[in-house]
C-alpha cells in the first residue's frame, strides 16, 4: 500500500489558454493511467473543485512509495507535462505527502521533536 503522495494542484486558466489547458490535463490523466498500468505509480485521484474564490480550481493526488515517486519526479513525460501546465494555469503547486503507514512515521518523528522542545503553561 502506497505510504507517500505527490499532490498536485492548480488555480485559475491564463486567459486565452483554455483548449491548451484542456489538452494539457486530458495528457497528464492519460500519463498517470497509464502509469498505474505499468506499475510505475500505485493510484492517482482527479479532484476538480466548484467555485471557492480560492487559488486551488483541483487537484491531482498521485499515490506510491518513495521509490515510485522519485522516479516519477526525473520522468520526462512527466517533467514535459508539468512544464506544459506552468504555462496555461495559475498558482500550479507539487507537494510531497505522506499516507497511510506514511502518516504513523511522521507522527512519530512529530513527537519526538515534541519532547526536546519545552513546554510553556
Amino acid at each position: 500500500m502506497a505510504d507517500r503522495i505527490m499532490f498536485i494542484s492548480w488555480g485559475a486558466n491564463v486567459a486565452g489558454r483554455e483548449e491548451r489547458g484542456l489538452e494539457v490535463f486530458n495528457e497528464a490523466v492519460g500519463l498517470y493511467g497509464r502509469m498505474q498500468q505499468e506499475g510505475k505509480i500505485e493510484s492517482f485521484d482527479v479532484a476538480l473543485l466548484g467555485p471557492n474564490g480560492g487559488a486551488i480550481e483541483g487537484f491531482m493526488k498521485v499515490g506510491g512509495s518513495a521509490e515510485q515517486l522519485a522516479a516519477l519526479r526525473e520522468d520526462e513525460e512527466y517533467l514535459r507535462n508539468m512544464t506544459d501546465a506552468s504555462l496555461i494555469v495559475k498558482d500550479l503547486c507539487v507537494c510531497e505527502g505522506y499516507v497511510n503507514e506514511g502518516v504513523a512515521k511522521m507522527m512519530g518523528l512529530y513527537q519526538d521533536a515534541i519532547s526536546r522542545v519545552p513546554q510553556m503553561a
